[in-house]
């Protein structure tokens, strides 16, 4: 989809663009695009990528309307909400990573090693896991328990071995993992699903303002809300989240550190796994670089 592609779709939905508009292709689900309509109004759309994400949008626009009132920092204010176009204002900080489109080379728009921002994170986060389970499985969120998390991980196992196959030490790892039983907590919570660097905002000083991208919003293992802090800042400032969490009121448990670890390192098997669902070539032989059968 080419620029004024984009312009003809935002204004069949009342957005009149003008000028630049700069294109992000990373994401997965959406091209996103970033324009500023003809009263100096700057957005975000997100386009998708398939004719199959209605339900999804759907979902998302009940989790932001849920998190919205629980939450101290921004999330989107969407006003377009429909199977072709998802828009919204521009949100007034940057994410705390981006991407070069093509080099993927990581920019970072705060000092990586702001106090602030594991500190005001960790805030944030106690919030989030914090929202009644009761009130997002009433508005449609999925819901897994204990139990249901851990067998998840072992059936998406099982499915990316038949499917594509798994290296032999990414295997034994994860099926350990899912063995040792004090990794696990014994109670979920509601959870972003898909939070790291680039789906957080944050200002100058590295407190975070916001957090965009809220599709994986459900009830399950909060540990995944800390497992992608590991992906980009890691393991120390990772323990230093939990303990600022704790700290804060957030729930925790005495294996959350390993087991956060340990999620990272199934980074591989969740890509493999949407991989299997779309049948996008480029995406499975990715999965197959991930998992060390390629």
């Amino acid at each position: 989809m080419k620029r004024n592609d984009v312009i003809h779709l935002a204004a069949s939905h009342g957005i009149q663009l003008c000028g630049d508009i700069f294109f992000n292709e990373m994401g997965i689900d959406f091209k996103v695009a970033f324009a500023t309509d003809v009263n100096g109004q700057k957005w975000v759309l997100r386009i998708p990528r398939r004719e199959n994400l209605a339900d999804q949008i759907e979902q998302e626009k009940k989790i932001l309307n849920l998190v919205k009132k629980h939450l101290s920092i921004s999330v989107p204010d969407w006003k377009i909400a429909s199977p072709d176009l998802v828009a919204y204002p521009l949100l007034k900080d940057k994410p705390v990573i981006t991407f070069n489109s093509e080099t993927h080379e990581i920019i970072w728009n705060i000092d990586h090693k702001a106090p602030r921002t594991v500190l005001s994170l960790a805030k944030v986060l106690v919030e989030l896991h914090q929202i009644p389970v009761q009130k997002a499985v009433l508005m449609g969120s999925k819901l897994l328990t204990p139990q249901m998390a851990r067998q998840k991980v072992l059936h998406d196992i099982e499915t990316v071995k038949r499917e594509m196959g798994i290296g032999a030490e990414l295997e034994t790892r994860w099926r350990t993992w899912v063995d040792t039983d004090n990794f696990w907590p014994n109670f979920s919570t509601f959870i972003h699903g898909d939070l790291y660097a680039g789906h957080i905002l944050a200002d100058k000083n590295g407190e975070i303002s916001g957090i965009i991208d809220w599709s994986e919003g459900q009830v399950g293992d909060p540990s995944i809300d800390f497992s992608g802090h590991m992906a980009v800042f890691g393991e120390q400032s990772l323990r230093d989240l939990i303990y600022w969490y704790e700290k804060s009121g957030g729930k925790v448990w005495s294996g959350i550190f390993e087991h956060s670890i340990e999620r990272h390192s199934a980074s591989p098997l969740n890509y493999a796994i949407f991989a299997i669902k779309t049948k996008i070539d480029k995406h499975i032989n990715a999965a197959k670089v991930q998992l060390g059968v390629f």
